[in-house]
């Protein structure tokens, strides 16, 4: 998607997706030990996205991949970027990577109540599987979705 720079995240980045995943999800945060142990743990990709007009990353997201599936663990935009096509951008990368590791299905969830990024997810190709009750801290529902790939 024009507008935005994707690329992998480096250990020098930690400080900055810290203070990107506090912004993006408030009391939701997984905090910044989670955050930066995401830049180290096994099978765990980050990659960052950087608007033109930002000099800062502006979007993060965290995936797994284990052998033929994956999973999207976090997507985060900084609010003033939010629907200018960061998310979508960083979608599309984790499934060109995806594909490009032999991935065959990648699942995420999202919450119920953020009926903007299960819209996103939708016109990507996920599809619902199954709802999980109470799932994140606030007591929130989360739908699981799958992509086929």
């Amino acid at each position: 998607m024009t507008g935005w720079t994707v690329r992998a995240a480096r250990l020098d980045d930690a400080d900055v997706i810290v203070d990107l995943e506090a912004r993006a999800f408030g009391a939701a945060s997984w905090g910044a030990a989670s955050v930066a142990d995401g830049l180290t743990a096994p099978h765990v990709a980050t990659l960052v996205a950087f608007h033109d007009s930002a000099r800062e990353a502006a979007a993060f997201v965290f995936w797994r991949s284990l052998g033929e599936e994956a999973e999207i663990l976090s997507i985060g935009v900084a609010p003033r970027f939010r629907r200018r096509g960061g998310a979508r951008a960083l979608l599309d990368e984790v499934v060109e990577r995806a594909r490009s590791e032999g991935v065959r299905k990648l699942f995420l969830e999202v919450d119920v109540a953020n009926t903007s990024a299960a819209a996103l997810y939708a016109s990507q190709g996920f599809q619902r599987i199954s709802l999980r009750k109470r799932y994140y801290k606030n007591g929130g529902d989360a739908l699981v979705m799958r992509l086929d790939l």
